[in-house]
């Protein structure tokens, strides 16, 4: 058991979607390009409630 880690994850550049049940906490998914993402995104909306982050380059947000 050691101390637990203070510095926060760091996000892989991509494109990434939250999916979540309704009331739920989400868990956030990574795909390698756009059209990727907006296919799983259309997947997943079928059945879970789907947020689209954006693009996520240099530990950056883009829109």
């Amino acid at each position: 058991m050691g101390r637990p880690p203070t510095k926060p994850a760091r996000l892989r550049d991509g494109f990434y979607i939250e999916v979540r049940n309704s009331g739920s906490q989400g868990i956030r998914i990574r795909r390698d390009t756009r059209e990727q993402m907006l296919l799983a995104a259309d997947d997943y909306s079928r059945t879970k409630d789907v947020v689209i982050l954006g693009e996520m380059k240099d530990d950056k947000w883009i829109d």
